[in-house]
């Protein structure tokens, strides 16, 4: 295989604040947990995984000019990204609350200044990095109308340039309030979409996931539906159909899972793998991070 080429991300910068709750949530009381705070961004958590597999990596983002937009930035420069980032007074960097337990997580979002993401700033993105070959969007870019300019044009711009494309589908409940028709009509082409199997179900239906990804290989050409713990499939529109289980590890904390697991996913297939080599370097990452604590490598 050949190397992966640099890959522009665009999306959110985030910090998380990670509860690991020691049971059931007490509704109107006390539960103990442990809790972190870290970098996080479904963008910037995949923009940190693929510096750490050694991909060159770029990432256009928006930020508030405070104290935590300075700290991620100054995270994700140490990991190996380049940050091509705007700050913006009156505006906090984004945080999220992750309450996670027994496999699942619940985030509370305040999206802060990602949803100052401009489609000038995409483009000064791409303008310092003349030797991507890819550009990866988060879907939260596309699914708050504040930053969805910023979103279509990553996706124009990498047209116009021919470079890939690839997005992740972000997350079912705001999927649910733009609505799919208007979802799949903004990322109509892409060379690849990222579905977990909450998001296929809102974008295609109650089907299988080899019958979602055929379904959606209508807008995409390539689609991976992630399963979690059953795994995960790949269809596109030659009619191929991969699939590949899950690696069997404990699971800590599932922040960040899925933007590990595209990072994986990416630096194989643009490094030339196939659809099963590609799945089984995602499921490694995918299994990396579900075994620790917080959204990053």
């Amino acid at each position: 295989m050949s190397r992966a080429p640099r890959i522009v991300v665009v999306g959110d910068v985030i910090t998380d604040v990670v509860a690991v709750l020691s049971g059931p949530l007490a509704t109107g009381s006390d539960t103990a947990a442990g809790i972190r705070f870290s970098g996080g961004g479904q963008a910037a958590n995949t923009a940190a995984w693929l510096a750490a597999l050694g991909t060159e990596v770029t990432l256009a983002a928006a930020i508030g000019d405070d104290e935590a937009g300075r700290d991620r930035v100054a995270e994700l420069e140490r990991a190996g990204v380049a940050c091509v980032v705007e700050r913006h007074e009156g505006y906090p960097t984004g945080t999220v609350i992750v309450l996670a337990h027994d496999g699942e997580r619940t985030m509370i979002s305040q999206r802060g200044a990602n949803l100052r993401l401009t489609a000038a700033q995409v483009d000064r993105a791409l303008a310092a990095a003349p030797d991507a070959g890819h550009v990866h969007l988060s879907a939260y870019t596309l699914l708050d109308a504040g930053s969805r300019d910023a979103g279509l044009r990553a996706l124009a711009a990498a047209r116009e340039l021919g470079l890939t494309t690839s997005v992740d589908a972000a997350s079912a409940a705001p999927l649910r309030r733009v609505g799919a028709a208007d979802f799949l009509a903004w990322v109509r082409d892409v060379d690849l979409l990222l579905v977990n199997t909450d998001e296929a179900t809102v974008l295609a239906g109650g089907l299988d996931p080899a019958a979602q990804g055929r379904a959606l290989t209508a807008v995409a050409r390539r689609v991976v539906v992630k399963r979690g713990a059953a795994g995960a499939v790949w269809v596109d529109r030659t009619g191929v159909v991969e699939a590949a289980p899950a690696r069997g590890v404990p699971v800590v904390d599932v922040t960040g899972a899925g933007d590990a697991f595209a990072a994986g996913l990416l630096t194989s297939w643009l490094a030339g793998a196939g659809p099963r080599a590609a799945l089984s370097r995602a499921g490694d990452l995918g299994a990396l991070a579900v075994s620790s604590v917080g959204a990053r490598p």
